[in-house]
């Protein structure tokens, strides 16, 4: 009797491209496969996408895919010289592959954006992607880290990375973290233009931004920003100004299913 040891395996590199054809394949194995996303508005203080989803007809299979919002950017703190900042950090990245059921409920939350337009030199820190249901347990992906300022003369410091994520990390198979990037350089003047920083962006799908002064000014973040990327910080070239530049806001989370 044969065994499964005695039969011939191949890998995907042993078939020949267009041989597999449509009609050599069972009918209805692939009917069910699937992408769904879910997002909220593209908009500062955006309050993300949270619902009940229902597995459809026939998929046995998916995997999930979140990515938590981005840190909102700091204020332009002080008014009267430069600053030094670091940006603020994309949202985490987390992912698991699970059985499911056809009917099963699970409640999907692509995160929101935190609602404060800081002037402060410490923003708030992104809001978390999650998705519960069968076979599910505390599956999530947690924000990205906030924007930061100081008005030192000569203190900067390099980029930091918020958390430490590793592979089962906030109950998932593939959780990926990113950098808040490194501060901007002041010199010890007043006028210290010009100035340049990049934010922090979301895991795999990119969305890189930069902001820059190269005027002597004040200007605020600007109001929306990319998908899960880090909101951009109010930012200070000029000495003795009455305005003050706020944050704006990160960009929100998203939830990918794909289903088979």
């Amino acid at each position: 009797m044969a065994t499964y040891s005695s039969y011939k395996k191949i890998n995907g590199d042993q078939i020949v491209d267009g041989t597999v054809t449509d009609n050599k394949i069972e009918n209805n194995t692939l009917n069910y496969y699937g992408v769904k996303w879910f997002y909220g508005l593209p908009c500062r203080c955006s309050p993300g996408c949270c619902c009940l989803w229902t597995v459809p007809t026939g998929v046995r299979r998916m995997t999930l895919e979140l990515w938590g919002a981005g840190g909102n950017g700091a204020g332009s703190c002080a008014n009267y010289r430069c600053h030094h900042f670091r940006a603020a950090a994309g949202g985490t990245y987390n992912s698991k592959t699970i059985s499911t059921t056809a009917g099963c409920q699970y409640r999907v939350c692509a995160a929101g954006v935190y609602r404060c337009l800081s002037r402060e030199c410490t923003a708030c820190n992104g809001c978390t992607s999650y998705v519960n249901g069968f076979n599910l347990s505390g599956f999530c992906a947690c924000g990205g880290s906030f924007g930061y300022a100081n008005t030192s003369w000569s203190t900067g410091c390099f980029g930091v990375t918020q958390y430490c994520r590793a592979p089962g990390n906030n109950n998932g198979e593939m959780a990926i973290d990113n950098q808040a990037p490194g501060w901007s350089t002041a010199s010890g003047y007043c006028h210290c233009h010009p100035q340049e920083i990049h934010q922090g962006v979301a895991p795999i799908i990119g969305t890189m931004q930069s902001q820059g002064l190269r005027e002597c000014w004040i200007k605020c973040g600007c109001w929306s920003v990319p998908y899960g990327s880090g909101g951009q910080n109010g930012m200070n070239t000029y000495c003795g100004s009455s305005c003050c530049g706020q944050g704006g806001t990160g960009g929100g989370g998203l939830v990918r299913i794909t289903y088979i």
